[in-house]
């Protein structure tokens, strides 16, 4: 994808945009009205459909999400490979310069991008072959998301104006993405940079570009340039666990007055609020949690994603291998919908009955655990399960 710089301006959709399904021809009509009301030509909205299709294998894709449905130990060693790790220090080695510029103007330490960078990718070695216009208006026309991607369709056909994606030849993710960092086309337009000087955003075939772009979104949702994220500790046995998990914030200072140390090196500063996370509950890997975590949600919004995401940057950046520990087994997907159901009866509200262990749920858990008088560390258990 290549780009001309702009001084890139929002636009706004209109309060009618937000419809979807039925027959494809009126639904494409009426997202061409609404591009034409932000003031692209007709001739442009035209070009950009022409030949445009449902494309039933994006489809297919959004509702194959079940890698999603496991722990963090078994989805973090699947995703965090010795390759991928090898490839990591080349390829920072490699782009020195353009990582020394991003910390420097963006206080974010290259192994966060480079994690990004790896499993989005494989480091722009793998940038899907989806048709990007057809996916995005797939998604735009299915019910499932339309809020989030008919906005997405209208900021393509944006792009396609601007010189930024030709309609009939890119490609890159089913749900969208362009680039070696797979962003949206609201994000190329607002947040798209030019790292290596030669003039034009190219996310596609400019690892720097990529790079450079990558770091402004994630300035853009609130990263704390020069602060830690994610980091590795051990927490007393006598620990609140009712007070564990990313709805429980406590100061450095507190935690470490509570017993929690790190497992190497020296916690963050003590005046930073902080979260103890334990994606696999009392007996598993611990973190603490830092503001910066939570930017990560704004990148992905699954949960056993983001921890691996975040804990492969500490990696990069020279951390050891996590003590996994001997946490209680994970439910299966089954019996996790069961408990999201039973959870959802009680009154919980979990965000959809997935099979997933996202925050909403692991919330739902601690509370019912609180209930019942268990160790309320978030991680859901058959024994649980029983009881509810």
């Amino acid at each position: 994808m290549r780009s001309a710089i702009f001084a890139l301006s929002l636009y706004a959709s209109t309060a009618s945009a937000q419809t979807c399904g039925g027959p494809v021809g009126p639904f494409i009509e009426g997202v061409k009205a609404e591009a034409r009301a932000t003031g692209i030509p007709a001739e442009t909205v035209d070009a950009f459909f022409q030949g445009a299709q449902i494309d039933q294998a994006v489809i297919n894709a959004d509702r194959a999400q079940g890698v999603f449905q496991r722990d963090f130990i078994s989805f973090s060693r699947a995703l965090i490979s010795q390759n991928r790790i090898d490839n990591g220090r080349i390829y920072g080695q490699r782009l020195d310069s353009t990582f020394d510029t991003i910390e420097a103007r963006f206080g974010i330490p290259r192994g966060v991008l480079l994690a990004f960078w790896a499993f989005e990718t494989d480091y722009g070695q793998v940038q899907g072959s989806f048709n990007t216009r057809n996916a995005l208006l797939t998604l735009a026309h299915d019910c499932r998301r339309p809020d989030l991607f008919r906005p997405q369709l209208i900021a393509a056909i944006e792009l396609y104006r601007r010189g930024g994606m030709n309609p009939a030849s890119t490609t890159g993710a089913w749900a969208g993405e362009i680039g070696q960092l797979q962003k949206l086309p609201r994000e190329i337009i607002r947040q798209g940079m030019d790292g290596d000087g030669d003039g034009i955003v190219d996310l596609k075939g400019s690892s720097a570009d990529a790079l450079m772009t990558g770091a402004n979104v994630l300035s853009s949702l609130g990263w704390r340039a020069n602060e830690p994220w994610l980091q590795e500790i051990i927490v007393p046995e006598n620990l609140d666990w009712a007070q564990t998990g990313l709805n429980h914030k406590a100061s450095v200072r507190d935690w470490a007055a509570r017993g929690v140390r790190a497992r190497e090196g020296a916690l963050g500063p003590a005046n930073l609020q902080a979260s103890v996370l334990l994606p696999m509950g009392r007996n598993g890997p611990a973190f603490l949690a830092y503001p910066n975590f939570e930017v990560y949600f704004d990148w992905n919004k699954s949960f056993v994603y983001v921890t691996t995401a975040a804990y492969f940057a500490t990696r990069l950046g020279g951390a050891a291998v996590y003590d996994a520990g001997n946490p209680t087994p994970a439910l299966s997907g089954q019996q996790m919908q069961q408990l999201q159901q039973k959870l959802t009866r009680r009154g919980h509200d979990v965000g959809g009955i997935d099979g997933i262990l996202g925050a909403m749920t692991r919330a739902a858990v601690q509370a019912e655990q609180m209930r019942l008088g268990l160790p309320a560390d978030a991680w859901p258990t058959t024994d649980l399960l029983n009881r509810l």
